[in-house]
C-alpha cells in the first residue's frame, strides 16, 4: 500500500538551496513572501566535516564527487548535493561579473537592465552581507607560488577576494548558504526541507501550480509530497534545472548551450613542504578572461590522483606528497554542451563538444602554468596529460604542445553555466531578461543556469548578483 501524498501549500516555492536559492529565499521571506525551500540533498552542518575531504565528498557531493561531461574527451566535474548546493563544497573565491561581459551580454541577448552599473549594485549588496573581503595577512606559501611565479614573468597576478569571514583569533570561516543567506530567510518565515526530490512539475495551462517530490525520512523510508505554489523558482544548477523542466515537458531551448571552464592541471613539486589545509587566493590574470591561473585543492587524496593523471612514475613524488601541490589553468570555450533528461533515469546526460581551437587553448594554459610553477621554483611538473613528459626545467614543456590531444588529456571544471539563458532574443534563449521561462507566466529559473556564456572567473558573484536583481524585480512585478 503505497503512503498517502502530504501536501504543502506556499506562496513562493524554491527549487534548490544553493547561491541561486539562498539568495531568492533570503529576499523574498524578507519582504513577507511566504517562503518553501526544497533541497535535494541533506542538511550537513558546515562544521561537521573536513572542508576537501573525502567524507565531505561522499556527504555533500552529487554521485560522491564523479560526475562526467561525455565527450571527446570527457571533462570530469563536481556539483554539490546539499542544503547550501555548491557553496558549501567550492573554495569561496569571489568575483564581480567583469564590466565588458556584462555589455557583451546585454547587447547579444538583449538583456533589459543588465549592465555594469545595474548589476554592480547588487554585487555590492551581496559582498556586504556575505562579509567578502581578502587575507588580512600574507597569503599561505601555496598561493604565494603563483604571486612569485607570475612576477618573475612580469605577468599580471592578483589576491580574490573570498566569501569568508575572519575572526579576532585569525580563523577563516566560509561564509556558505547554510551559515548565511538560508538562516536569514528561515528566521524570516521561511521552511526549508532537505532530502527532497523533485520528480517534475505540475502544469496547468501556462502556470505552475506545484511540484511532486519524493521526501526521504530520517528513518531511511521515502513518502510522496506535493507542494501547491502561486510561484516557482527553479534553482537547482546547471545541470538539474535544465533536467527538471524537461522531465515537466518543458523544453525549447532548455539545455542547450552548455558553458564551462575546462581546465588542466598540473601536480607541482617543490624541494620543501607546501601548505595543504586551503585553497590559494592568488590568481595569474596576465590572459584573463580566455585563460586563468590558479590553485586547487591538495589533499594527499587530490595530489594522488593529479599525480595518476599523467600516467608517469609518480612514487617518489607521492611519497614526499607534502612537497607537492595542485594548480590548474582554465580557459573559457568555445565550445558548447547539451542536458537532456532519460526516461527512467534519475540524474540526466550531460555532453560537452571542445573545438579545435579548444584544445589548442588548453595546450597553451598547460605550457603557461608550467612556465609560471617553474619560475616560482617548482623542481617537478605532472601535467595531466596521460604519458606527459614530466618536465623539470622549460626545455621539458614544448613535448607538452602535441601531447595535450583528445585522447590524452585529463580535463575537469567546477564551473557550469548557460542551460536556460536569458534575454529577449526568444531563439536564443529559454527565459525572458529576468528569469521567466518563456510561455509560463509564475515559472521562474533563478542560478547559474541564466548565464548566456562562461564569465571566465569564479562565476559565484555574478550568480548571486543576477539572481538578486531578478528577485527584487519579481518583488515589483508580481
Amino acid at each position: 500500500m503505497k503512503p498517502p501524498v502530504e501536501t504543502v501549500d506556499t506562496d513562493v516555492l524554491i527549487i534548490g538551496s544553493g547561491a541561486g536559492g539562498a539568495v531568492t529565499a533570503a529576499t523574498l521571506a524578507r519582504a513577507g513572501r511566504t517562503v518553501t525551500v526544497l533541497e535535494e540533498g541533506p542538511w550537513v552542518d558546515p562544521d561537521a566535516l573536513e572542508p576537501f575531504s573525502l567524507q565531505e565528498m561522499v556527504a555533500k557531493y552529487r554521485h560522491g564527487g564523479s560526475c562526467a561531461a561525455l565527450g571527446r574527451p570527457a571533462i570530469a566535474f563536481a556539483e554539490g548535493r546539499c542544503v547550501g548546493g555548491s557553496t558549501e563544497i567550492n573554495s569561496g573565491l569571489y568575483h564581480r561579473l567583469p564590466p565588458e561581459l556584462a555589455e557583451e551580454w546585454q547587447r547579444d541577448y538583449r538583456i533589459d537592465e543588465f549592465g555594469p552599473e545595474v548589476l554592480g549594485r547588487y554585487a555590492e549588496r551581496i559582498e556586504q552581507e556575505l562579509a567578502v573581503s581578502r587575507l588580512p595577512g600574507p597569503p599561505p606559501e601555496s598561493s604565494a607560488v603563483l604571486e612569485r611565479g607570475a612576477t618573475k614573468l612580469g605577468w599580471r597576478s592578483v589576491e580574490f577576494a573570498r566569501v569568508f569571514r575572519y575572526e579576532s583569533n585569525g580563523r577563516a570561516v566560509k561564509q556558505t548558504m547554510a551559515r548565511t543567506l538560508l538562516p536569514t530567510a528561515i528566521e524570516a518565515g521561511a521552511r526549508v526541507v532537505a532530502d527532497c526530490r523533485v520528480a517534475r512539475l505540475v502544469r496547468s495551462g501556462s502556470r505552475i501550480v506545484g511540484a511532486r517530490c519524493e521526501q526521504t525520512l530520517p528513518d531511511g523510508t521515502s513518502r510522496p509530497l506535493l507542494v501547491r505554489a502561486d510561484h516557482v523558482f527553479v534553482c537547482a544548477g546547471a545541470t538539474q534545472t535544465p533536467a527538471l523542466l524537461q522531465r515537466s515537458g518543458i523544453r525549447s531551448n532548455i539545455g542547450r548551450g552548455l558553458k564551462m571552464h575546462p581546465t588542466v592541471k598540473i601536480a607541482a613539486r617543490f624541494d620543501s613542504p607546501i601548505d595543504h589545509g586551503d585553497v590559494p587566493m592568488h590568481r595569474v590574470t596576465e590572459f584573463s578572461p580566455g585563460l586563468t591561473i590558479g590553485g586547487s585543492a591538495s589533499r594527499r587524496g587530490h595530489v594522488a590522483l593529479a599525480l595518476a593523471d599523467s600516467d608517469a612514475d609518480y612514487a617518489d613524488a607521492l611519497a614526499h606528497w607534502d612537497n607537492v601541490a595542485v594548480y590548474y589553468a582554465a580557459i573559457r570555450s568555445e565550445g558548447s554542451g547539451r542536458v537532456i533528461a532519460l526516461p527512467g533515469l534519475r540524474s540526466p546526460l550531460v555532453t560537452y563538444q571542445l573545438t579545435e581551437g579548444d584544445m589548442s587553448r588548453l595546450a597553451r594554459a598547460l605550457v603557461h602554468l608550467g612556465e609560471v610553477l617553474l619560475a616560482a621554483g617548482a623542481i617537478e611538473l605532472y601535467p595531466s596529460v596521460t604519458g606527459g613528459v614530466v618536465a623539470r626545467g622549460p626545455e621539458d614543456l614544448v613535448h607538452w604542445w602535441d601531447a595535450l590531444t583528445r585522447n590524452r588529456a585529463n580535463l575537469m571544471t567546477v564551473h557550469l553555466t548557460s542551460t536556460v539563458r536569458i534575454g529577449e532574443n526568444r531563439s536564443r534563449t529559454g527565459a525572458d531578461s529576468f528569469g521567466r521561462v518563456w510561455g509560463f507566466d509564475n515559472l521562474r529559473v533563478n542560478d547559474a543556469s541564466l548565464l548566456p556564456e562562461a564569465p571566465g572567473v569564479n562565476p559565484q558573484g555574478p550568480i548571486m548578483a543576477v539572481v538578486a536583481r531578478n528577485s527584487d524585480h519579481f518583488l515589483a512585478d508580481a
